[in-house]
């Protein structure tokens, strides 16, 4: 009896190491991530304040809302097309919720002005929400009925059906950060100083702080 279980021992270990190596080796479940679809203004701008949160994995600036397949950039705002600057925003709920982004997004805009944003006028450049689903447009009423009473004022931001995105040109992507130069009326810029002088030129970080105090997540500065 002893040596038979002695000659078992190797085949049982043998048996528990390839057990160990195929779980070591299955392939790890990717994390599930949500999308959020927000308009608020320049996406450049929203792009790059949004790109900060944690949970936030990745955000892409675009265009929604409108009725033209495929729009460009000069389409939309020459205007005509229906559509808004846009972004998809890409998290982790696990790490963010969806009604922590929507807090987030409505003390980063004008969400009374029905005009545009900032320096940035006309339909395109205005603020909304795009929601799938009853679930997210729960939240979406809720967020936007929470900054009216905060503000004391009436929010005009809607809260929309979500239709297609379409993702904006590649030289629009991450814009606020690329170091390739490009001529300005300051001179020769790179795209990051650009988009610097664009953003504290058009007043944004200003206009917000005045309107939200210590409760605007990005406009500290």
């Amino acid at each position: 009896m002893l040596m038979k279980l002695r000659r078992g021992r190797p085949m049982l270990l043998s048996l528990m190491i390839a057990l160990g190596i195929a779980i070591n080796c299955a392939p790890a479940k990717a994390a599930a991530t949500e999308t959020a679809v927000l308009a608020g203004g320049c996406f450049w701008c929203v792009e790059a304040d949004f790109e900060k949160l944690k949970g936030v994995e990745e955000v892409v600036s675009g265009f929604t809302g409108g009725s033209v397949a495929n729009p460009t950039y000069k389409q939309v705002v020459r205007g005509g097309t229906g559509h808004f600057e846009a972004v998809q925003v890409r998290y982790d709920p696990d790490v963010i919720t969806y009604e922590q982004i929507l807090h987030a997004f409505l003390r980063s805009v004008e969400p009374t002005d029905a005009g545009g944003q900032f320096c940035d006028r006309g339909n395109s450049y205005r603020t909304a929400i795009f929601v799938s689903g009853s679930d997210e447009r729960a939240k979406a009423e809720a967020a936007v009925a929470a900054a009216e009473k905060a503000l004391g004022k009436d929010v005009v931001t809607p809260v929309l059906s979500a239709g297609p995105f379409y993702a904006a040109e590649a030289y629009h992507q991450d814009y606020y950060k690329k170091d390739d130069i490009i001529l300005t009326r300051f001179g020769p810029r790179s795209k990051a100083k650009a988009y610097k002088l664009y953003r504290d030129s058009c007043g944004r970080d200003a206009r917000v702080r005045s309107l939200w105090g210590s409760a605007a997540p990005f406009a500290g500065g």
